[in-house]
Formats: C-alpha cells, structure tokens, sequence
C-alpha cells in the first residue's frame, strides 16, 4: 500500500511541477501521466498478491502427480498393529508430579525417573523416539497414570505402523486391504469398514502404545522442543515377537496381494537378543514363502542396537524386500552399522545434507540391492523422508510414475501435519535447500531447486534420484504416523515396471 502512495505522489508532484512553469501543458499530457499512475498502481497491487513460494510449488503437484497406469487394487499389510494412547508430554509429566532434570536416553524404561531422562533427551533435540517399558516399569507407571492423570485428556486413535498403513490406504475406494497384527476390540472399533482382519489376528485385549506428543516451543525445566515431534514408549508381547506374520504369509494364497506391505522389525529389537536373533532368521525364511511376482515394501522404524541392525543386514532381510521407506535417524544408523558412506557423523546437524544423503542411498542399493545383473537381491527402491525434504532413490528399469510419487508423499506430509484436506499455503512453510550439491564423496552437480518444477532429478550409476521440497506445517497438529502417511502415499502412486 505504501508504495502505491508513493508512485502517486511522485506523479502528482510530477505533474504540478510542469502543470506551473507551463500553464500550457498540453491536455494530453496530463492525460498519459494519469494512465501512467493507473498502470503503475495496477503493476504494484498485482505485484503484492502473487503466489508465494510454497503456493507455486503446491500448485505445481497439482499439476504433476498423476495416477499410475496400473494402480494396485489389493495389499496386505502386517504386522505391528495397537491402539495409539496420545496425550501431551509435558503435560503428562508434570501431572505425574516428576521435577525436571537432564536428558538421557534408555532403550528400556524400567521407572518414571527413565521416562522423565528419555523424554527431555528427545524433546531437547526435535526427534521422534521409541522406547520400550519393563514389566515392573509398565506396572509403576500404569498406577501413576490411574491416580494423577484425568482420563478424558487420553485421545485413542489407530496405532502401530501396519496398522496405520492399512487405514491409509482404506481411504482410497478403489483399494481392499488385508490388516495382520494384533487387533483387540478397541482396535477393531477404529479400522476403516473396508479392512479385512482374519479371524486368527482378532485377541480379546488391545495392545497399547502411550504417545507424548510436543511442539515446537514447548518447554519444560531448561528445556525446549526446537520443533514439534513425538515420544512413543510400550510394552507388548504379539508386537515385540511378531508373533502375526505367519498368519500375515499364510493369508496371501486366498487374498492374493498385488502388493506387500510389512512393518515391525524394530518392535523385536527390546525382546532381548536370545528371542530375535532366532526369530528374525525365522522371519526370514516366512517373508521368502511370498511370491517373488508380489513386490515387497518394507517399513522401518527407529532402532538403537547395532548388533541387531547388522542382522537384519545379515540375515538378508534387506535384499528380499523390493522397497523400503526409512528418515533420516534410521539411514544414518543403517550406514554407521555398516561403516557406509559418513558413517563417522554422530548425528544430523539440521536439515540433512542431500549430497550426503544421496551417498548413502547410493550405497545402500549398491551394497544391498540390485543394481547389477549378478546380485540375487530384490531391493530396487528407497522413499526417503525427513523434515524439509524428501527422495525416491530408485534403480532403472524397475519401478515407473516416481516424479507423482515422490510428489504424492511430501504433498501428504503438509496437509496431514496441519490436519487439513488439502494444502493450506498460509499454515506451510518452505525450510528445503535451494541449491544442493548431489553428492559429498566425489564429484557431483549443484542442482537448483525450481518451484514451478519442485522435482529435481539426477542420475548416478544406474540409479535415478527425484527429490521435492516438504512444505513444512508451521503448527503441526499430530505428527505421530506422518512417516507412514508417506511411504503409503508414495506406493499408492508407484508402479512396478514390466521386466
């Protein structure tokens, strides 16, 4: 508005001044600096209301994501599935009657004091975290909860990444999903109508995850949430045994998945190395019984022990699945295990470096996956995610329609945070690079990000990388199953290639 009132004057003063010392100023003049000061005002008030960024990158998804020609019509998904119990973290603590104090991380939670360390460690840095509860934590703290904690301030939704893929991609009328995992009454209240739980999946009792959720801002003590994210700490036996994914193979041969989706291998990493070093071989063999026609996906989650990180390397678990979805955490944690590509980084220092990222993908597929015509492995796809941005890492020749999927899943990850339908430009911001380098361990290009056309492609090897901007919710309302939202959205608009 000021600089409209500024041209006019300067016009005005403009005019006056020759209008005096010429008393015969041509009419006609007068009237070209009027249509002059018109346009001027025009230009200036188009100028002032023209997209923004984020409005010309959301606009600009519209325009590319597509449906693929073949679109999956049938997936199973299994097999970590509970009831999600979320509440406020700060506030859960502080009706606890617990003190602040300095953070530190525990794998296992065995009293209030340990929840109290974990929580402030996580909250300190931004990051989501998992843990798991002890017996005698679980029964410490279920007493707490019972007489300090009103249970109307408990919000109940589904839980457990199977579970939440499963209502995701129910949304979707064009789509049957078969659900494996343990499902209790609660649980089976909450699933989409469209969702088909077999009968051996259905147990009397619900499992339970409790979820303290924070956001950007949030303080406690000395301590501050540098962003919004969550807490998540349980104890269950079906989850941490993956006791359903016998059921979850057998069920394939009548439903008969074009698609496989499968989640919950860090939920055996608290069990204790004697259960999952015997289980995971175990698993390994059941994933092998699916039809090597039926593509896999698999989902991972945050995991702490390199012991059992590197058996999941080493017992195959990654060549045998075609896809998998990960953030930023579990591909810096799967590189140290593997002393791959910046495996000395402690830690993500901000928004992660696509240049160092892109090196591990690389890796990742190099050393996992089949990048050449004598690898026996399966594994062709990575969806990676963090914060500002995310990448489809994905071998040639195998997968079709990445550009709509890598689009599909970071334009989910705006609405879904803000609990919209579709983007609100005006609640989302922008916080991805505009100008990368694609790689940090040899001689790489400097791409420029367009946000007319918010997908930057670059090849390395035999391996094409689509990364797009998040358009990152500046107040997110629920940030727990946003991964999962992600890797499903960006499934739903892939396709497998014809070999």
């Amino acid at each position: 508005m000021w600089r409209q009132a500024f041209a006019a004057v300067l016009l005005a003063v403009s005019i006056g001044y020759f209008y005096h010392s010429n008393p015969a100023f041509p009419e006609l003049a007068v009237r070209y600096l009027t249509t002059s000061l018109q346009s001027l005002s025009s230009c200036l008030q188009g100028s002032s209301s023209s997209a923004t960024i984020e409005q010309t990158i959301s606009s600009a998804w519209d325009t590319l994501i597509t449906a693929p020609a073949t679109q999956w019509t049938r997936v199973a998904v299994g097999v970590n599935t509970c009831v999600d119990v979320v509440v406020t973290g700060v506030g859960l603590l502080q009706a606890l009657a617990i003190d602040p104090g300095t953070g530190v991380d525990h794998e296992v939670l065995h009293s209030k004091e340990d929840l109290k360390e974990t929580f402030i460690h996580y909250m300190e840095k931004g990051r989501a975290g998992d843990s798991t509860i002890s017996q005698m934590g679980r029964a410490h703290l279920q007493s707490a909860f019972c007489s300090n904690f009103p249970p109307s301030l408990f919000q109940h939704f589904v839980g457990g990444n199977a579970a939440l893929i499963g209502q995701k991609l129910a949304t979707n009328p064009h789509v049957t999903v078969l659900l494996c995992g343990p499902v209790g009454p609660k649980l089976h209240e909450l699933l989409a109508d469209q969702i088909i739980v077999p009968a051996e999946s259905l147990q009397v009792t619900d499992e339970y995850h409790l979820i303290l959720e924070y956001k950007a801002g949030d303080k406690w003590g000395s301590s501050q949430a540098p962003n919004a994210n969550r807490f998540i700490f349980s104890h269950d036996t079906s989850n941490g045994e993956m006791s359903a994914l016998e059921t979850f193979v057998g069920s394939m041969e009548e439903f008969q998945p074009q698609l496989v989706v499968l989640s919950g291998l860090h939920m055996m990493e608290g069990q204790g190395r004697e259960l999952w070093e015997e289980r995971l071989k175990e698993a390994v063999v059941t994933i092998s019984d699916i039809p090597n026609e039926v593509p896999i996906h698999l989902e991972l989650a945050s995991m702490t022990d390199t012991d059992y990180m590197n058996s999941i390397i080493r017992e195959q678990v990654l060549p045998i699945v075609n896809s998998i979805g990960l953030n930023e955490q579990e591909l810096l944690f799967i590189s140290q295990t593997g002393l791959g590509p910046h495996s000395q980084l402690p830690s993500w220092s901000g928004v992660p470096d696509v240049g160092q990222v892109s090196d591990i993908l690389l890796w990742i597929l190099k050393q996992h996956g089949h990048t050449d015509l004598e690898s026996e492995a399966d594994l062709t796809r990575i969806h990676f995610h963090t914060l500002a941005y995310h990448i489809l890492a994905t071998v040639d020749g195998f997968w079709a329609n990445q550009v709509s999927a890598v689009s599909a899943g970071a334009r989910v990850a705006g609405s879904q945070a803000c609990g919209t339908q579709e983007i609100d430009v005006n609640r989302v911001v922008l916080k991805a690079p505009l100008e990368f380098h694609t790689s940090r361990d040899e001689p790489g290009q400097t791409m420029t990000l367009n946000p007319s056309k918010p997908v930057v492609v670059w090849h390395r090897e035999n391996v094409s990388f689509y990364l797009t901007p998040v358009l990152v919710c500046k107040n997110p309302l629920r940030t727990v199953g946003l991964g999962d939202a992600i890797s499903t959205e960006g499934l739903l608009y892939s396709e497998m290639a014809e070999q």
